[in-house]
């Protein structure tokens, strides 16, 4: 169980805060849900303490985990399908764990063929909303702005380019 004031990352939304532990009345039962103040969009979600674990909620990553994140942004992209859909399901998917070198992976993979070839709209988006989580999460870890771990994270992506 996570307490007030822990940070954590919530799978598809993003690094937060637990701002409170609440109990609701909802269909006739009592639970209890976490109130999580989210970085990206500044926003708010309730979860379900009884759902955390299947819903993926987990501890902010260590300095090490982070690190192996970044590793994975430096490394050289892998063949990738020709077809977007296959590739955009498979990205999906990667992004549904909320493991931070599944997310940087995605990042990498996508920067590096838009680069090469371009990106369809829907992986534009795909890359854009991949770069917030990764963002968030390392602003939270690090305790630094938002703009900072951007520029961490772009410096990392650019040695693809070299």
């Amino acid at each position: 169980m996570f307490k007030v004031g822990q940070k954590i990352v919530y799978p598809m939304h993003g690094a937060g805060e637990i701002l409170n532990i609440e109990k609701q009345e909802v269909m006739g039962k009592e639970k209890e849900y976490y109130v999580i103040g989210l970085d990206i969009n500044d926003m708010q979600v309730m979860v379900p303490v009884d759902n955390a674990k299947q819903l993926g909620l987990r501890k902010v990553n260590t300095e090490l985990q982070m690190k192996k994140a970044f590793d994975v942004l430096e490394e050289k992209s892998r063949d990738l399908s020709d077809n977007w859909n296959h590739r955009y399901r498979a990205n999906m998917e990667k992004l549904k764990t909320g493991e931070i070198e599944d997310i940087s992976e995605v990042i990498k993979d996508l920067y590096i063929r838009d680069q090469e070839r371009g990106l369809s709209a829907g992986e534009k988006k795909m890359l854009e909303n991949s770069v917030g989580l990764l963002i968030s999460e390392v602003a939270i870890s690090s305790d630094i702005e938002q703009n900072e771990a951007k520029e961490i994270i772009l410096e990392f992506l650019k040695k693809n380019d070299e």
